[in-house]
């Protein structure tokens, strides 16, 4: 009869310890479950190099969201991000997008300039200003070879 009462006692904390991990997986990998906080807007450019899928997008240094997809437009020769934006945050047509680097490791961000005087951006829009990556391997090697 007191075999039951340890299992039972045992069975709760597991379930407990399963709790424990799914919810620490969930906000630790910054899951966005059932939430409809962000809109959708795209932008191309011709050079990304270092960014990636779930890069932090920023406006004058507060994260306003994340890079959701990265795509080539073979037509255009560009690169097309899809940056997924606070539903707060009301970005204008005449708003410019710059990849950005971060610090002494390198790591890539979107920094948006806001624009001033445009029509508001619509879910799945445009952003037509962009300034590409600076490639700073790039700038070394020619500053080092005498062709700056």
């Amino acid at each position: 009869m007191k075999k039951y009462p340890k299992e039972t006692v045992v069975g709760f904390f597991v379930f407990l310890g399963l709790i424990a991990i799914i919810y620490m997986s969930v906000k630790l990998g910054d899951v966005q479950m059932f939430s409809d906080d962000h809109y959708h807007v795209k932008a191309s450019f011709n050079d990304i190099t270092g960014l990636r899928v779930k890069s932090p997008v920023e406006m004058m240094g507060v994260p306003i969201g994340y890079v959701t997809d990265i795509n080539l437009d073979l037509k255009n020769q560009k690169a097309v991000l899809t940056l997924s934006i606070e539903k707060r945050i009301e970005l204008l047509d005449d708003a410019i997008a710059s990849v950005k680097t971060s610090g002494l490791i390198g790591d890539k961000y979107v920094k948006i300039t806001p624009g001033g005087v445009g029509d508001p951006i619509e879910e799945g829009g445009m952003i037509i200003e962009t300034e590409s990556a600076i490639d700073i391997e790039d700038l070394i090697s020619k500053y080092v070879f005498g062709k700056v």
